[in-house]
């Protein structure tokens, strides 16, 4: 076993290169605060990559089935009108005769098929990602899942030069791209719950959460501009992208202040983890740091809090990925102002739901900060959502402005709880105090919580399409009855956090100490 001695140079020898070389150039050891920088700037890259490839495949659809409704982000806006359904599916095909076997009466299917396998792998892979990720090196891990994620790609695009025809081949490529996709989120959101406490970690992952939307409207712009030139590039640029942002990571990405010897600031001291209540562990590495072990995945599940807030996701990613994958679609065939948009404009307008979505992270983010109610927060946003989305349907189509208005609206109160759950709640619960300072949690932890609700990002847009041949009210009613069951979850911890801000209130008005609410709120 290392001596307390030993321990710095075991660290400067795990100290990522990028790291070594910065300090070798500043002839100096990197503050806390550039330490957190790197992580903020190097994960939000790297999750911006992660959605920029899985965007992709949406904008491509057009090129495969040109009677497909999705068409490629195109700037600057050009608002294109249609007259009828029978025009809008001619002007579909411009983009050419399509791509065996997804140019034929059942291309739509067959590509929604690959929508469903996609996330079913992504969802079941992020059980194992977490899992993984607590036994391995984070940065390590991310590389390959990175690497791997370009890999695969990649070979989606090289069926169009090699000529490959078979749908079995882009089923098991789009598969396997999935299951690598699921290393990132568990990974990303365990690096940053390590370098940042809880007492502003709300509002920084509000804003680093913008990553999930930059990363769809640059995957819709590299895709789309490259289209031109052969579907291929648009899944091989995006796939190489990737994979050089991924050794960016193994060369720059600081896992953990431990990790390269960082001394914790003093609002930093003793979170993430805790050993107890208001105890914090030695800035120096020790004996029980060095023999924790990765908490297990039954465990985990155990953990207050993990259960309600990962079921809540389930529904809140239901909401939020129907929009995703259904909302252009949607768009082209609502008249609005009793005329029907282009494919191309209706894809357009739908990244205002986007736009909407960053604010919504980051007032629920910031909101959660100021109450220290993250239940609370991801609860009314959702019960926000229900009337939002009643609005949308309801009134969307009387002017254009209108329906933007309304759409922006409902990308904040839906992915508002939705960026919420997956950064903020899942590094509090991944470094709950039940734990007593094991910060091999996290990543499972994510995982759990995410995974979860992949299944419900999986079964959304299934269903819409098949209720949606019968009735979009139907639809509707489907995700407003998803965003009110979504809030029904987290009911009790609701309940716990009013509880406990009445008697924070009650011990401060007659001069006491406030208790600490941690265990009853799981957060």
């Amino acid at each position: 076993m290392a001596s307390l001695s030993e321990l710095p140079a075991l660290r400067n020898y795990s100290k990522p290169f990028g790291i070594r070389f910065l300090e070798y150039i500043k002839k100096g050891k990197l503050s806390y605060k550039t330490h957190q920088a790197i992580v903020l700037i190097v994960t939000f890259l790297a999750y911006t990559c992660y959605h920029a490839t899985r965007k992709t495949t949406s904008i491509v659809k057009s090129a495969l089935d040109p009677q497909s409704p999705d068409v490629g982000l195109k700037f600057p806006l050009r608002m294109t009108y249609l007259s009828s359904p029978a025009e809008k599916k001619r002007f579909s095909w411009v983009l050419g005769d399509g791509w065996a076997p997804f140019n034929g009466s059942d291309g739509s299917a067959l590509l929604g098929e690959l929508d469903v396998a996609f996330l079913s792998v992504y969802a079941l892979g992020m059980y194992f990602s977490g899992h993984l990720g607590d036994r391995m090196n984070l940065r390590v891990f991310l590389t390959v899942g990175m690497v791997g994620t370009g890999l695969f790609t990649s070979l989606f695009g090289v069926g169009y030069w090699a000529k490959i025809h078979s749908f079995y081949y882009f089923l098991i490529v789009q598969m396997i791209a999935g299951l690598f996709q699921s290393t990132g989120w568990p990974s990303v959101v365990a690096v940053v719950g390590n370098w940042f406490g809880k007492k502003k970690r709300g509002l920084i992952m509000g804003i680093w959460n913008a990553h999930t939307s930059v990363g769809n409207i640059a995957g819709s712009l590299i895709a789309s501009a490259l289209l031109s030139y052969g579907w291929g590039w648009s899944f091989v640029v995006p796939g190489l992208l990737i994979a050089f942002v991924g050794l960016l990571v193994f060369l720059f990405l600081p896992v953990s202040p431990e990790s390269v010897g960082a001394d914790k600031e003093e609002d930093e001291v003793g979170s993430p983890r805790k050993i107890g209540e208001g105890v914090t562990e030695p800035l120096l590495g020790s004996d029980a740091e060095i023999k924790e072990t990765a908490v297990g995945f039954i465990e985990a599940w155990k953990i207050p809090g993990v259960a309600p807030f990962a079921f809540c996701l389930f529904f809140a990613k239901l909401v939020a990925y129907t929009f995703l994958y259904w909302l252009p679609y949607y768009i082209s065939h609502t008249a609005i102002e009793g005329k029907y948009l282009s494919s191309e404009t209706a894809g357009n307008l739908s990244t205002f739901f986007d736009i909407g979505g960053v604010l919504g992270g980051i007032l629920a983010g910031h909101i959660s900060d100021r109450l220290d109610a993250r239940a609370i927060t991801a609860a009314t946003f959702m019960y926000c959502a229900i009337p939002a989305l009643y609005f949308y349907r309801t009134y969307g189509h009387i002017s254009l402005v209108m329906n933007i208005a309304l759409m922006f609206i409902c990308g904040m109160f839906v992915n508002g709880p939705y960026a919420l759950i997956t950064t903020a709640v899942s590094a509090d619960l991944g470094t709950h105090s039940s734990l007593r300072g094991n910060s091999k949690a996290l990543a499972t932890v994510t995982a759990i919580i995410d995974g979860t609700g992949s299944v419900g990002a999986a079964i959304g847009p299934l269903l819409t399409g098949y209720i949606s041949a019968k009735s979009w009210s139907a639809v509707f009613m489907m995700l407003m009855g998803a965003a009110l069951v979504a809030g029904l979850l987290l009911t009790r911890l609701l309940v716990a956090e009013v509880v406990a801000r009445i008697s924070e209130s009650r011990s401060q008005a007659g001069g006491s100490q406030p208790t600490s609410q941690d265990e009853e709120l799981g957060v």
